[in-house]
């Protein structure tokens, strides 16, 4: 049996230690880029049901030196609203997809968020993911499309579109980490 002092001038125990502790950093460090659904919930409003979401985005370096460059990049937002069947694939009883175009214009050394023909200025990349990252009263589904008594699966992300990027660049998505930027899926359920 060793003795608590042989275990702690084992200069291999510290090592391992030390090694183990260095691969936690570089997870986290790995985690710290990407983007995490922070909340999200589907209430009934007036006349449809309205989705409330809200995102952690973090830019990779490569994405912030593509977007000081002048590439825009392209997000899009996910939602999905399912019935569970027994007896077949899940009935989709609502889909959507909201696509964001986030842009830096070198001139006015301001980034541009659009929205379809919508589009708003900010001076700082922080505001600009700010709005990017919150989404507030979004009509979903129709009150007539829900049954009470039914339970649905509500879904949202949020995730770069790689598909928009210029093709060098669609090349390099392909192969690299730092173009892959997603939520994944937040799923829960809703009952009416």
């Amino acid at each position: 049996m060793r003795s608590s002092a042989s275990v702690a001038a084992d200069p291999r125990r510290w090592l391992r230690a030390a090694l183990l502790l260095l691969c936690l950093a570089v997870a986290d460090v790995a985690r710290a880029e990407g983007i995490a659904v922070t909340s999200a919930s589907l209430r009934a409003g007036e006349e449809a049901y309205e989705l409330d979401a809200s995102f952690e985005i973090q830019f990779s370096g490569t994405l912030l030196e593509a977007l000081a460059r002048g590439l825009p990049l392209y997000f899009i937002t996910d939602i999905e609203l399912t019935r569970g069947r027994w007896y077949w694939l899940d009935e989709v009883v609502a889909r959507q997809e909201i696509q964001y175009r986030l842009s830096y214009n070198a001139l006015t050394r301001q980034y541009r968020l659009a929205t379809g023909a919508l589009y708003q200025n900010f001076d700082t990349l922080e505001e600009a993911a700010g709005v990017l990252s919150n989404i507030r009263g979004r009509p979903v589904a129709d009150k007539a499309a829900l049954k009470r008594g039914e339970e649905y699966t509500a879904g949202v992300r949020l995730r770069l579109d790689t598909s928009q990027l210029p093709t060098p660049f669609q090349v390099s998505a392909l192969t690299s980490r730092d173009w892959s930027l997603s939520s994944g899926w937040l799923r829960w359920k809703v009952a009416p």
